[in-house]
């Protein structure tokens, strides 16, 4: 299983130009194997490093959020044994990934009329309200139609939350979610629940989105300084948290949660998921952020040049 886990990560990486890749690849299976406590494995160069057949065959138990979860903790146990994680300064943030499911699929929970005959039916659903309480796909039930902001396209997607500590900008949580309305506060309000050293005082950065009074009381009952970007009317951020220098500093820093979110939709493949149902994109999306973390620690440690990863 191990080596299957190292098969995985190396794959995330497999989009990276091949010269370019190299040095790190034969890096990274000796910085797992501590992680893991597997014996080594260091291929040469011209190695396969995996069997494409053995992959597929364990991909189901790889995909699993238990054993994502377990190995996305050793990482960042790693990285908090290094001091590389802060325990006091985070930003949040969210973003859509697309579902492995059509338009056609998406239909009235009380059709019954089964699958029209043909490969590709043409079907027509112009002029037709369509909602996520009446509708639902057949092909990916935990899918939702959503749109995070006016003027953008509706699709079907789930939402992905990840909690980033401000120091290093490393990844400490991560929660998949229905797309929905309050899902990002929803979802930011748990993961800062799980926090280690939960009475310890902390900051949040987020966007306009998190200024909300449920999440800024949420907040505080969790110990957690709202560092909410204010909306121009209405804001529920107040004079007590923006007179501070710090709430400058971390509506600046958070800005860098976008580069993870970058990395796993081009590097790591996670743009749309080719995955069906909830729980196996949390553990692809667990396993995705694990091994940003590992890139992220072996740059800022000097162990590897990984400016192409």
């Amino acid at each position: 299983m191990s080596a299957d886990l190292k098969g995985a990560v190396l794959r995330k990486l497999g989009d990276e130009p091949r010269w370019a890749g190299l040095r790190f690849r034969r890096e990274l299976p000796l910085w797992l194997t501590e992680i893991s406590a597997v014996p080594a494995y260091n291929p040469n160069i011209e190695d396969k490093v995996w069997d494409h057949s053995t992959f597929s065959a364990n991909r189901e138990r790889l995909f699993n959020e238990d054993l994502a979860r377990a190995f996305f903790e050793r990482v960042k146990l790693s990285a908090q044994w290094g001091r590389l994680a802060s325990d006091e300064h985070f930003s949040v943030d969210g973003t859509l990934i697309e579902a492995w499911a059509s338009h056609k699929s998406f239909k009235r929970k009380d059709d019954d009329s089964g699958t029209p005959p043909g490969r590709n039916p043409e079907v027509d659903f112009k002029g037709q309200e369509r909602c996520n309480d009446t509708h639902q796909s057949t092909t990916d039930a935990d899918a939702r139609l959503f749109k995070k902001s006016t003027g953008d396209k509706s699709r079907l997607c789930h939402m992905g939350h990840i909690l980033m500590e401000n120091r290093n900008g490393l990844i400490v949580d991560v929660e998949i979610t229905h797309a929905n309305g309050t899902g990002e506060r929803e979802a930011a309000l748990a993961m800062l629940g799980r926090r280690g050293n939960r009475n310890k005082r902390a900051t949040v950065g987020a966007d306009k989105g998190y200024d909300s009074k449920a999440f800024i009381k949420g907040c505080r009952k969790l110990k957690v300084t709202p560092h909410v970007a204010a909306k121009d009317k209405h804001s529920a951020v107040d004079g007590r948290i923006k007179r501070h220098e710090g709430y400058k500093t971390s509506l600046k820093v958070r800005k860098r949660i976008e580069e993870a979110f970058g990395w796993i939709k081009t590097v790591g493949g996670l743009a749309k998921t080719k995955l069906i149902g909830q729980a196996k994109l949390a553990g692809q999306a667990l396993l995705c952020f694990a091994t940003y973390n590992l890139v992220r620690m072996g740059s800022i440690g000097g162990w590897w040049d990984a400016h192409h990863a």
